[in-house]
């Protein structure tokens, strides 16, 4: 397979959209969440906010890409679930999850939010003029909620009344700035990349430490209200679905991802080093060299403490592989590239069906049939194509 060739990509994200649509649409309103391998909806009335929003991302994308407008119409249909299922008047936020339309968790994630915001920048960016007001409106949300200043970071969760815990996290933090990011260029308004910045900055500068604990500075998870590192947090449930116990291997390379793309708009020095860093000790440890795959989990001496193979570790390593043979032009992030690709076209996707399979065992066997739980809409797979896609149009014109 040539996968450096944007047509090549190109087809994947076509088959892999193929595999939602048209299958996804709830007529009734929003997106069916659950799917077994070969595309079953086998619960129908369970909605989670991270799917409802993934759900108008992958559907804007997949409109910029096909230059197809049909697909705005089910953005409109994926935004209108947002605000008159999700969004709750009286509590003036977005329930965390729904079933049979009816609230089922109350509670406030900021990482929830930060999707709703990346699913209004993208639907805006796509062509839904009508989004632009929602880009402005969740992101005042976000600041009034759960924007913390003295850090340049995010608070995670509040409760039904917007009491926030006392828990801090890395993750809602890093899609905030994803979300920003895509707010930035949806909008061009320059303050939205200032913050997406400062939290990047604030995540990185506060995991250095002392290099004898974290010598390749990895990005922690779990803190406290202070910003600690919090290292026993969710030790006893290390397959907690948003917030595992251990360094994750793909977060580390997300974050060099984002940091590359930051990199593209602004020229600080710091960015690409603290990319190339957190890339290359995250590869080389994390990196089978039994079965092939990226695990999911290191412990504090960076050792595997979870083997299973997931697919959007495999899929935001190679985007981030794309973005730093770019970024600095040098062949190692390429072989990564191509490495990444060879496994997970071995393992990871469903040839037969469409999509990616969810996680495989280390020996990357099948845990069950179930390809996409609330959660998974393979937004990372086919974003993951489609910025390397760019990648690749950018290095070809430039060659040419």
């Amino acid at each position: 397979m040539n996968y450096f060739d944007p047509a090549f990509l190109d087809q994947h994200v076509r088959k892999t959209m193929a595999f939602y649509h048209p299958r996804a649409i709830d007529p009734h309103g929003g997106f069916y969440q659950y799917f077994r391998d070969d595309g079953e909806v086998y619960e129908k009335g369970h909605r989670h906010l991270v799917s409802s929003a993934r759900f108008v991302v992958t559907y804007a994308r997949f409109a910029r890409q096909t230059e197809n407008a049909e697909y705005l119409r089910w953005v409109r249909h994926g935004l209108k679930f947002l605000e008159s299922q999700h969004f709750q008047s009286q509590q003036q936020g977005y329930a965390w999850t729904l079933k049979d339309g009816v609230v089922e968790d109350s509670t406030h994630h900021c990482y929830g939010l930060a999707f709703v915001l990346l699913a209004y920048a993208e639907a805006y960016r796509a062509g839904v003029e009508e989004a632009r007001q929602g880009v402005d409106r969740v992101h005042a949300m976000l600041q009034r909620r759960f924007w913390e200043p003295q850090w340049n970071r995010f608070a995670d969760e509040a409760d039904a009344h917007w009491q926030l815990s006392d828990y801090r996290g890395q993750n809602a933090n890093m899609h905030g700035c994803e979300a920003l990011i895509a707010a930035y260029e949806a909008t061009g308004e320059v303050h939205f990349l200032d913050q997406a910045m400062a939290i990047a900055n604030a995540l990185v500068r506060a995991n250095l430490g002392d290099p004898r604990d974290n010598p390749n500075g990895w990005i922690w998870e779990h803190y406290d209200r202070q910003w600690r590192r919090d290292l026993d947090y969710n030790r006893d449930d290390p397959k907690h679905l948003f917030r595992p116990w251990g360094y994750q291997v793909g977060h580390q390379t997300e974050w060099a991802k984002l940091l590359a793309i930051l990199a593209r708009h602004r020229d600080d020095a710091w960015l690409i080093p603290a990319a190339e860093r957190l890339f290359v000790s995250a590869l080389e440890a994390g990196w089978d060299s039994t079965h092939g795959g990226l695990v999911y989990g290191l412990d504090l001496q960076g050792k595997v403490c979870d083997g299973d193979k997931y697919f959007w570790v495999q899929a935001e390593s190679l985007a981030a592989a794309a973005r730093l043979g770019e970024a600095t032009g040098k062949a190692v992030y390429w072989r990564w590239y191509r490495r990444l690709w060879d496994f997970s076209w071995a393992h990871m996707i469903d040839h037969r069906h469409g999509a990616w399979y969810r996680i495989l065992t280390p020996d990357n066997q099948a845990y069950s049939d179930e390809k996409s739980p609330a959660g998974k809409v393979d937004y990372h797979t086919m974003g993951a194509c489609q910025e390397v896609m760019e990648v690749l149009t950018r290095r070809n014109i430039t060659a040419s």
